[in-house]
């Protein structure tokens, strides 16, 4: 899969078939329109090119809201569409510039100049141009001027369990990891850095990695234990995972730690990938290190029942 920063780098394909939207999470929805456009660029001897916009624009267009969290940052979502067998994805920079371009300005400079968009694919409601005023109505009504096809995917093809992005957001806010992966149709990923920690829990016997996201826009799912797997230097292992404020040593700081099970080295500096698999249980304050220890040893027999079965 080939990535442009900018338009102005990209080559039109001979045939190019088109998608474009934010994406985020690249779900089961998502995953629909992406093997629509695999099906119609092989049908045509032609190429997929998808358009998506960097930042989101929802923190461009309301930057004093800070509630939005997301399911990808720009390198998660790259990774999962080139997986989905994507040829093209075009990142346009999002701006307040680019948001007031007209959806007509959008069609003639983007889809037919820039692209040479032959067939254009598009979720049920997808809108686009200056304060979304472009639908499949529109686009279906200026195609045959422009050259192109437009076909729209039904809200029934996409949705048929009201997967949203909005819903599986809030599923992982719930801690409901089960829905949340459903939905997205992989095991929801957080992506890191092992810093270092206090080592609190290699004096309980779990040695912990302490995980620093990169991405500070990225959701992280509610307090509590988690059945993960991980990969490190693409190497994959099991383990459990902690989120959480640590209220039985009262730290009042929220962590994210993994104790890998069947590992040892240093895992200081490394880029990790976790992969949270099921929940476990909430986070909760215990009497004593002791009683946190017995906790552990519960947690971890549940996990590797979760993971080993």
């Amino acid at each position: 899969m080939k990535i442009y920063k900018t338009l102005d780098t990209f080559t039109p394909p001979r045939y190019a078939v088109v998608t474009s939207g934010t994406f985020d999470g690249v779900h089961l929805g998502h995953q629909k329109i992406l093997e629509r456009i695999r099906q119609l660029a092989d049908l045509h001897g032609g190429e997929t090119v998808l358009i998506t916009y960097w930042p989101h624009p929802r923190l461009v267009l309301y930057p004093e809201d800070t509630s939005l969290k997301l399911l990808s940052s720009f390198q998660e979502k790259a990774a999962l569409l080139e997986k989905a067998g994507i040829d093209h994805l075009i990142s346009i920079p999002f701006d307040e510039k680019f948001a007031s371009q007209s959806s007509e300005e959008f069609i003639r400079n983007v889809l037919v100049k820039t692209i040479g968009t032959k067939k254009l694919v598009i979720g049920y409601d997808h809108r686009f141009g200056k304060n979304r005023e472009g639908s499949f109505e529109h686009l279906a009504a200026n195609a045959p001027t422009y050259g192109f096809e437009v076909e729209e995917i039904s809200r029934q093809d996409i949705d048929e369990v009201g997967i949203s992005s909005t819903k599986i957001r809030n599923a992982l806010n719930q801690g409901d990891i089960a829905l949340a992966n459903s939905f997205l149709g992989y095991p929801y990923m957080l992506n890191g850095t092992v810093v270092s920690g206090d080592k609190i829990g290699r004096t309980l016997g779990y040695p912990t990695a302490n995980v620093e996201i990169g991405f500070r826009n990225k959701l992280i799912p509610a307090d509590g234990i988690y059945a993960v797997k991980i990969t490190v230097d693409k190497q994959e292992y099991k383990g459990m995972l902690y989120i959480g404020n640590r209220p039985t040593l009262e730290d009042n700081r929220k962590k994210i730690e993994v104790n890998l099970f069947d590992f040892s080295g240093s895992l200081y500096e490394k880029e990790i990938q976790l992969h949270i698999i099921e929940w476990i249980r909430a986070d909760q304050k215990f009497e004593s290190l002791e009683q946190l220890k017995e906790r552990l040893q519960e947690d971890e027999k549940i996990a590797k029942q979760i993971l080993f079965h």
